[in-house]
């Protein structure tokens, strides 16, 4: 639940945060705002429908039809990366993959680069993010997230502090490994390697 809900939430957050204190917004850039904000709270409930409806009867999806939504793989990344930069991110994707792995690793890396977009959003707000993704079959994949040094304070967003948790836990399930701390720097990176196939 923390996955699917935390990406769009703290977007609505940071959009409901700068329209408080940005009362010199033009009109545009203000209903930009309160768009991303409409869209991203529908989608959140949306969401949040879903995994209880799940959590509820494990057989019923959101339909009623007793089946499992589709669930977001690997190339659904560039979508997550394009809503991240309409919202006013600045992300560099640099995708550098032969092939596209098994679904269950593809889900775990779309899972990834959501929680690290997130935590760049929440903790270094304003930073240039770097998404690289490199691998073939032969030698899984790896994947990085790379955010600079922030360039405001970070957000007073809401957070359970379990994020880098669930991924550390997810990873592992995976039979992958995860690396995560400050670069000289002063900016931020998240790297994974999973295997190719579980």
């Amino acid at each position: 639940m923390h996955d699917v809900l935390a990406h769009r939430i703290s977007l609505v957050a940071l959009h409901s945060g700068a329209l408080r204190y940005r009362s010199d917004l033009p009109e545009g850039e203000r209903e930009q705002a309160l768009d991303i904000i409409h869209s991203n709270a529908e989608q959140a409930l949306a969401d949040l429908r879903e995994v209880l409806g799940v959590l509820r009867d494990p057989t019923a999806s959101g339909d009623g039809q007793g089946v499992e939504p589709p669930q977001p793989e690997l190339p659904d990344i560039v979508r997550l990366v394009d809503e991240a930069r309409a919202a006013g991110e600045r992300i560099d994707l640099d995708d550098h993959l032969d092939d596209v792995p098994s679904t269950p690793t593809g889900r775990t890396a779309y899972r990834i680069v959501q929680e690290g977009l997130t935590n760049a959003r929440k903790h270094a707000p304003g930073a240039r993010v770097t998404v690289r993704l490199t691998g073939n079959p032969r030698e899984g994949l790896t994947l990085s997230l790379t955010n600079a040094r922030p360039v405001a304070a970070p957000a007073t967003l809401p957070t359970s502090g379990l994020g880098l948790l669930g991924l550390t836990e997810r990873v592992a399930l995976a039979g992958g490994r995860l690396e995560q701390g400050v670069t000289p720097e002063g900016g931020y990176r998240l790297a994974v390697w999973l295997p190719w196939a579980p």
